[in-house]
């Protein structure tokens, strides 16, 4: 389809938060337009069908507690396939299984007497996340921020349970090690964890993006369309011009600054896909590496969750490092942790695919805001997850809260 040569809105970028602008634009009857560069929708949130495998670009999960994903998306239509409510600390030969007892009752035991962390350092932790993650957001939004890693030295949870456990979990989660994010954003990372189990829809991650593209007026989607400049007026792309009442940059935080927006620095996470011919075990339960010897912050038999993700009789699995790891040594080390972690033979897997997304998650260091500014004045609005939290739930908020900046700019009022 050819660019239109006007529109009241265009936005740029259709990843999760550009679809959820742009759904919310056309509800309340403006003309928008939505460009975005590569051959299909998702931004970051895609999958690809390899051999029969499901594959996203880098491990991903839906927290369906989160509250934009409940009010943007048809959970229901997902399918979702939840992995369980715990994981399991790999150390030498034995492995202990840490998880939730109120959604995973079998770990209740392991919760107590694992040797990960000792049972003062566990009680603490409950005390913390009990209040973080059943009572209101309100009271984690209003607390002074620090790096994480303070907080959690502040609550005498700096030894070995962090060590051992919660570094490498949250190093996946974060892509960082250093734990140098800030308190609150991670704080409602992990309250989300507490209200809801982590899954993915059963045709893959691609499926939210695809549902939200779905909503969409026709004509309104233009794919392979490269932006080269953006003003308040409208977009210059290799296709033509598109005059415009407004303009949504929403790309990711390294895009959005070389398109003159504000954006942010991007964190880098390497995810390994092997096939296996049979499950090294029944358990859907991330295992993350105690003794820390080897590159990966964690991996997981995709589908022991997700029997979708791939074919029948055969089992799929992801292992993820923090940074970039292109580099065929890294992927030799990888797969015999994964295998160690896992208990099963390396030499039975086959390599489908390495992900290395350079830009995975944005930075958000101590001291920023859970909500920067949306509307950047004279027509001219970004949106994504650097604007908020790094997470669906912060790109879907942001795509939200820019949408409306822009109704409010053009004179219509929210319906």
């Amino acid at each position: 389809m050819a660019l239109p040569n006007t529109a009241d809105v265009v936005v740029v970028g259709a990843g999760l938060a550009g679809l959820a602008a742009a759904t919310r634009l056309q509800q309340a009857g403006i003309e928008t337009v939505l460009v975005e560069q590569s051959d299909g929708v998702g931004g970051r949130v895609r999958t690809d069908v390899v051999d029969g495998y499901r594959l996203d670009r880098g491990f991903q999960l839906l927290n369906p507690a989160y509250p934009e994903a409940q009010a943007l998306l048809d959970l229901d239509a997902l399918v979702l396939q939840s992995f369980d409510a715990g994981l399991v600390v790999a150390s030498g030969d034995d492995r202990h299984l840490l998880g939730d007892p109120r959604r995973l009752p079998r770990s209740l035991p392991a919760d107590l007497t694992a040797p990960v962390g000792t049972l003062r350092q566990k009680l603490a932790l409950l005390r913390w996340l009990g209040p973080v993650g059943l009572g209101p957001a309100s009271r984690v939004r209003a607390a002074a921020d620090r790096p994480f890693v303070d907080e959690l030295r502040a609550r005498g949870l700096d030894g070995d349970l962090t060590d051992r456990a919660l570094r490498p979990f949250l190093s996946g989660v974060l892509a960082e090690e250093e734990l140098q994010s800030s308190q609150r954003m991670v704080s409602l990372l992990l309250r989300a964890f507490v209200r809801g189990t982590p899954a993915v829809p059963s045709q893959g991650m691609q499926a939210m993006p695809d549902q939200l593209a779905a909503k969409l007026a026709p004509d309104t989607l233009h794919l392979g369309v490269r932006v080269t400049g953006l003003t308040g007026g409208g977009v210059d792309t290799d296709q033509g011009s598109i005059r415009a009442r407004a303009v949504v940059s929403a790309v990711d935080g390294v895009a959005a600054t070389d398109l003159g927006a504000p954006g942010s620095a991007m964190r880098a996470l390497t995810t390994w896909w092997y096939a296996a011919e049979e499950a090294p075990h029944s358990s859907a339960l991330l295992h993350v590496d105690g003794d820390r010897d080897g590159p990966l912050a964690n991996t997981v038999v995709v589908s022991n969750a997700a029997p979708t993700y791939a074919p029948v009789g055969r089992a799929l699995v992801a292992a993820t490092a923090v940074g970039t790891h292109p580099e065929a040594t890294a992927e030799a080390e990888a797969r015999a942790q994964a295998a160690r972690l896992l208990g099963d033979d390396p030499t039975r897997w086959e390599l489908l695919r390495s992900d290395v997304i350079t830009h995975a998650l944005p930075t958000h260091p101590a001291g920023q805001s859970l909500r920067q500014p949306v509307a950047l004045g004279d027509g001219r609005f970004v949106c994504g997850d650097h604007r908020d939290t790094p997470s669906i739930q912060g790109a879907l908020v942001s795509g939200r809260r820019t949408a409306d900046a822009v109704r409010r700019a053009l004179g219509r009022t929210a319906t």
